[in-house]
């Protein structure tokens, strides 16, 4: 698969399927990524119904710039071939595999999509929320072409190491670090994992701020309120975005005075960090297309 064009994904809100309204909300909220969940979100007896309401909503063509993807269930369920069925066809951005530990979950998943949709090209994201997916992190990284997106369940590896929600997130900080490796190691994007108290917003905040600090791409979500934060933390401000544009004309000009370093307000300025630098004018660029 080829390598799929950059795409802002600081706000990734999660959809229950089986909700009518909470879909038809969805194409009003100014998420860059909405996840139409077709697993935790929705109880044993609205499988089949959510399964409807995602498909019709994938083919509607009203959710405008957003990022379409489907959370099926998980492979150990009875519900997960049923869910490619439905939605495999209709065209998602992305299926999102849930508690992966086993490099071979995406070529299982790749060779059922063959029975139920001529359009096999969607990409493939998947949740790490166990310790055994975090140590096989970067074994799950390499198994598929069509993998881009690592998705950190930050709650449900909380309950398995036995911690707490704690301030700073202490118990995981090992867990998100060696993810985040992974993901640079091998060009994959990088999600931090949902904040369950919605209403908490300095929390929120604080835990976005967080994230966009280690490196992540952005941030899942649970609840419209929260979209507006994360829109905001994972993009450049304006200051972050004129610093960028000033270090790359400075480098520029070295460069065509056969300079390979720059200079600007004192400090030097090299070939890594102008490629840093272009990477904040191309986020800035996308978020501004979307």
């Amino acid at each position: 698969m080829e390598k799929p064009e950059f795409k802002p994904r600081r706000s990734v809100l999660f959809m229950p399927g089986s909700n009518a309204r909470a879909l038809e909300k969805a194409k009003t909220i100014n998420a860059d990524t909405l996840v139409f969940d077709l697993e935790d979100a929705v109880a044993p007896a609205a499988k089949a119904e959510a399964r409807e309401l995602v498909a019709a909503a994938l083919k509607s063509g009203d959710y405008g710039h957003r990022e379409l993807v489907v959370r099926i269930n998980s492979l150990d369920t009875k519900w997960w071939r049923d869910d490619l069925a439905a939605v495999g066809a209709a065209s998602p951005a992305a299926i999102l595999l849930p508690k992966v530990e086993d490099a071979a979950v995406l070529n299982k998943v790749s060779e059922e999509m063959v029975w139920h949709s001529s359009k096999a090209a969607c990409e493939f994201w998947v949740m790490l929320e166990t310790p055994r997916g975090i140590l096989r992190a970067e074994e799950i990284a390499v198994s598929h072409d069509r993998l881009t997106t690592l998705v950190i369940g930050t709650n449900d590896l909380i309950k398995d190491l036995r911690a707490r929600h704690v301030p700073g997130r202490e118990p995981v900080l090992a867990a998100l670090s060696r993810a985040l490796l992974v993901a640079r190691a091998y060009g994959l994007n990088i999600l931090d994992g949902v904040y369950g108290d919605f209403k908490d917003a300095a929390g929120f905040q604080a835990e976005c701020e967080q994230a966009r600090n280690m490196g992540f791409d952005g941030k899942t979500l649970i609840h419209p309120s929260q979209v507006e934060t994360a829109n905001r933390i994972f993009a450049p401000d304006e200051a972050e975005l004129k610093e960028a544009q000033r270090m790359i004309a400075a480098f520029e000009a070295a460069k065509a005075e056969g300079k390979g370093v720059a200079v600007l307000d004192g400090r030097m300025i090299e070939e890594l960090h102008v490629a840093e630098a272009r990477r904040t004018v191309r986020t800035a660029s996308s978020i501004r297309r979307s």
